[in-house]
């Protein structure tokens, strides 16, 4: 039988009132954990390494980049702490990007939550609810009935990943220092 992972991330405001509408809903905390996704690169799709307190695992996931939920498509390895993988996948792949981040992870029943404060981007939440493939819209409507329980608004919905959103990110700054850079030049030129 085929699995099915849908997901849905979202800027979160109120981290606190997230985790107490989690905890009224019975939700069972996983702990919290401090990870470091390492994204190699690759020519479709994502592969990145994570190590962590509690989830350690070689992933490689398909997902298409919108807002509302989506498919993801994965492959995840469990691997122990200290694994050479990182050193040989930086070897023959380079590293595309790394994530810092604390992530305070629960579940309710078939749906797992994380409420993640990512280094250089802030507050995040995500939904995954898993479940046969036969079953693809009702684990559509559960994911969209977690976010309204959540109060997850449409503009709060993040489509991409949050390597994307460092690389953006540093894509940034790179362009403000050399419009700096160039303003600079012209001044002391004039």
């Amino acid at each position: 039988m085929n699995s099915l992972s849908l997901e849905i991330k979202a800027r979160c405001s109120d981290p606190a009132r997230v985790r107490d509408i989690l905890k009224s809903r019975r939700a069972i905390f996983k702990g919290f954990d401090h990870q470091i996704d390492t994204y190699f690169r690759v020519s479709s799709g994502r592969l990145k390494l994570r190590e962590g307190k509690i989830e350690n695992a070689l992933i490689y996931y398909k997902r298409t980049d919108q807002k509302k939920s989506k498919r993801c498509d994965a492959v995840l390895q469990p691997c122990e702490k200290g694994t050479p993988l990182k050193e040989i996948f930086t070897r023959t792949l380079g590293i595309l990007a790394t994530v810092d981040k604390k992530r305070e992870i629960y579940f309710i029943k078939n749906a797992k939550f994380h409420i993640d404060r990512v280094k250089k981007l802030g507050s995040f939440i995500e939904i995954e609810v898993f479940g046969p493939a036969q079953i693809a819209a009702k684990l559509k409507k559960q994911c969209e009935f977690y976010q309204k329980v959540l109060g997850i608004r449409g503009k709060d919905l993040v489509a991409d990943s949050y390597s994307d959103q460092l690389l953006r990110l540093e894509t940034t700054a790179r362009r403000l220092k050399r419009e700096s850079k160039k303003k600079l030049l012209l001044r002391s030129a004039g």
